[in-house]
């Protein structure tokens, strides 16, 4: 098999999954669509696999070649085309490997569904393809395609149980406010078309970029623009809606509207991640924008502290993850601002294994409390559910930054390199991720205590709904006993605990400061010296471990997780009176800083409140009264005037007739004689 078939294999064997669940689902059953599916995604991770392992042993070359030339325009190629090196390669394993646990993990966790079960499997793997055009794409159209066909695909899956008012507010919101984003990221590419070299192929861009360095453009006399630092941040907007960064993170917690598996498929390895993939991809263009840098830097810093606050409060045990997962993008982002492109993708990376692992973790603890996601009906759950207890805390322990665990390695690096750089904002930035270590040990232990330790609350509450949400919220009675998940649910969280724990340890060395993204990530060490700083004081896997024991990080650490053991195992009567004392600011968080009151009056209705002036004012009026009834009452009334002159005399219109003759000789005499 050659290189261009194994990648089109790679990329269209979950399309294929995808289209035999979607349109031969009814004949092939429930049985026939998962494993339609997930042969499709298990072969494409296989390969995406030996791909990867081709890059590390040395035996495979880049690959950047065009498919398919879709148009010819203006002497422009629009086209399909495969760029495939190192850091393709980790992404395609990360979202291939993850998607086929979620796969198996559906079965178990949908398997009650009455309808909409082949429709699901159906558009997961559509996902999984959408985010493999998108990631394995050599040029701007190709991106953008996948781009938007991830957003396609999140708006129909979060809005899954479509007859819930709830899931559909919440995919409208999700795909509205990534049109934002999506705004910017196309005002971006056409800057890229217009003035990099009239090509969209990255390395026809890239090539062009010396050319262009000083350049400006200018909207307004007398303002000029750096070219290359407001396309940047173009792009960029793209990405804080897809990456759902402040002030453009609101859709990604509503987004838990959506059934368990899609939340860790779109938080952990896929959507999310698209937009920090994209600026580690142009690298070379955000290396010579020290003002873009920065501004990404700062809004990483404020999205990774101030979203984590949010998550402090969150009762859903779903929420929580998401807002860690908030959390854990701004810290991505702080670490591209700080030009360690590498520190990021390779915290995307290690993030994708514990985040999807804790997704499906509290995904088989909702299984366990009968579809019940409300913290304060849960408690001593390890009793209960051993598999789902251990990978949890696994999941926990590797999200707050465990020495030797995976989140560890990848954190730190990105909190030492926030320290490191020398970009406006790095000040603020480190301040940040610092505070965030103890939010989110606190947060994180918390969900833990609340759900695992402790009183079996639900005997306390005998928690029951009125049936209604399709029956999926129904949680347990008094006498009721949670019970582990079947087999379908747990082989995935213990696959995903294991790289989780094993991973980060693994690849620091050469993912950081060895050659694997030798020239794929570009970074100006002069003018940006952050990563050689870092190299120069790396020690080793082992070392920096042992060395993170001396430092403030790991104090903070432990000072959050024995904050919410104290206030939520051991004293547990405490945060009600906690609340109390600071009620305003529980207020402000419990509104989530009021972005979403703000967004709904100032946006929404105030686009409503537009649309209907323009309807009254220009439409109905101008158009409708004015321009169509109104030429047509002009004419009537003209017509209507006109019509007496037909008397039907003939001396009438004789008279006429030599009034008309009059007229015309004496036009001709004037002609004549002026």
């Amino acid at each position: 098999m050659n290189d261009m078939t194994l990648y089109l294999t790679i990329a269209l064997l979950p399309l294929a999954g995808c289209l035999l669940a979607g349109l031969f689902g009814s004949r092939i059953g429930r049985a026939g669509a998962h494993t339609a599916t997930i042969l499709g995604v298990a072969a494409s991770a296989v390969l995406s696999m030996y791909v990867l392992w081709g890059f590390i042993d040395g035996s495979r070359a880049k690959f950047d070649e065009n498919v398919y030339t879709w148009l010819t325009m203006g002497g422009v190629d629009f086209s399909v085309g495969f760029l495939v090196d190192t850091l393709t390669a980790m992404m395609m394993v990360v979202v291939t490997f993850v998607s086929l646990m979620v796969h198996i993990y559906t079965i178990g966790y949908m398997k009650d569904e009455a309808v909409g079960y082949q429709r699901f499997f159906s558009y997961i793997s559509l996902f999984t393809f959408s985010m493999l055009m998108l990631i394995m794409s050599n040029n701007f159209i190709q991106l953008f395609f996948g781009w938007e066909a991830v957003g396609l695909v999140s708006y129909l899956l979060i809005g899954f149980y479509f007859k819930r008012e709830s899931a559909i507010f919440a995919n409208l919101k999700a795909f509205l406010v990534n049109r934002v984003g999506d705004f910017g990221f196309i005002l971006g590419i056409g800057l890229v078309l217009a003035y990099f070299g009239g090509s969209l192929r990255y390395a026809d861009v890239f090539a062009y970029l010396p050319q262009i360095q000083t350049a400006t453009i200018s909207f307004f006399p007398g303002v000029e623009w750096s070219l290359i630092t407001l396309t940047c941040l173009l792009l960029f907007v793209g990405a804080m809606g897809k990456s759902a960064q402040f002030p453009l993170h609101v859709w990604l917690p509503d987004s838990m509207e959506g059934p368990t598996p899609i939340s860790a498929l779109i938080h952990a390895a896929t959507m999310v991640t698209a937009g920090l993939f994209m600026v580690s991809r142009m690298s070379p263009m955000y290396e010579m924008s020290t003002t873009a840098l920065s501004v990404i830097m700062v809004i990483g810093a404020i999205t990774a502290l101030f979203m984590g606050f949010l998550g402090i409060i969150q009762n859903d045990i779903k929420r929580v993850v998401a807002y860690s997962t908030l959390s854990q993008l701004g810290y991505m982002t702080v670490a591209l601002g700080a030009s360690a492109y590498s520190a990021a993708m390779f915290h995307v990376m290690t993030h994708a294994f514990f985040k999807a692992l804790l997704f499906l973790a509290a995904g088989s603890a909702i299984i366990g409390m009968h579809h019940d996601q409300d913290m304060r009906h849960m408690g001593n759950l390890k009793k209960y559910m051993p598999i789902t207890w251990m990978t949890m805390l696994l999941g926990n322990l590797a999200l707050i930054g465990t020495p030797f665990f995976s989140g560890f390695y990848s954190k730190d690096s990105i909190i030492e390199a926030a320290k490191n750089s020398t970009i406006p904002g790095s000040t603020f930035a480190y301040y940040a991720v610092l505070a965030s270590v103890f939010v989110t040990a606190f947060y994180a232990f918390r969900q833990y205590f609340m759900v695992f330790h402790g009183k079996e609350k639900w005997r306390e509450t005998g928690h029951h709904s009125d049936g209604h949400d399709d029956g999926h919220h129904h949680g347990l009675g008094k006498n009721d006993n949670p019970h582990e998940s079947p087999w379908v649910v747990t082989v995935p969280l213990l696959l995903l605990a294991v790289p989780s724990v094993i991973i980060g340890y693994i690849a620091i060395e050469p993912m950081l400061y060895g050659d694997f993204f030798k020239g794929v990530i570009y970074v100006d060490s002069e003018a940006h010296p952050t990563m050689r700083i870092m190299a120069e004081e790396f020690l080793g896997a082992t070392g920096m471990a042992l060395h993170s024991l001396q430092t403030p990080v790991f104090y903070l650490m432990l000072a959050g997780v024995a904050a919410a053991w104290l206030l939520y195992a051991k004293a547990p009567h405490l945060p009600a009176k906690i609340q109390t004392a600071v009620k305003p600011v529980y207020t402000l968080l419990e509104n989530k800083y009021y972005l979403d009151a703000l967004y709904f009056n100032v946006f929404a209705k105030g686009s409503r409140a537009l649309g209907n002036f323009f309807w009254k004012a220009v439409d109905t009026l101008v158009i409708d009264n004015g321009a169509v009834n109104g030429s047509a009452k002009a004419v009537g009334a003209l017509a209507a005037r006109v019509r007496k002159m037909q008397t039907g005399f003939i001396y009438t219109y004789a008279a006429m007739m030599v009034f008309g003759v009059l007229v015309l000789l004496g036009l001709v005499f004037w002609r004549l004689f002026a």
